[in-house]
């Protein structure tokens, strides 16, 4: 004889505001996060934070932060340098436009 369990009340669903979500993911994204870590502190799986950064970073895709600083003393021929969160390109003075647009168009945030 089998026996089932029928659980009544309201279903244990939350609504996470999306300052909230991106508050997570914010957390996840810090240099040394532990996901699992921060999923257990929010009570919940860390499959939903992975959801929330992928969603995310398809409305924002295309667009990374930048931060341009005047070089001390320009040289000629000197490469370029950018610095991204987690990439450093370093892109020679003689580049073509088409080839700096393919490689910066190529890193993902």
């Amino acid at each position: 004889m089998s026996q089932i369990t029928v659980i009544s009340g309201p279903e244990r669903r939350r609504v996470w505001t999306d300052q909230q979500k991106r508050e997570l993911v914010a957390a996840v994204s810090a240099p040394g996060a532990n996901v699992a870590e921060i999923a257990r502190r929010a009570d919940l799986r860390p499959n939903q934070i992975y959801r929330w950064r992928r969603q995310m970073g398809q409305a924002a895709q295309g667009f990374a932060e930048v931060q341009v600083q005047p070089d001390p003393m320009p040289a000629s021929g000197s490469p370029i340098i950018v610095e991204f969160e987690r990439a450093i390109v370093r892109i020679p003075a003689g580049a073509s436009p088409g080839l700096v647009s393919a490689v910066l168009r190529s890193i993902k945030p």
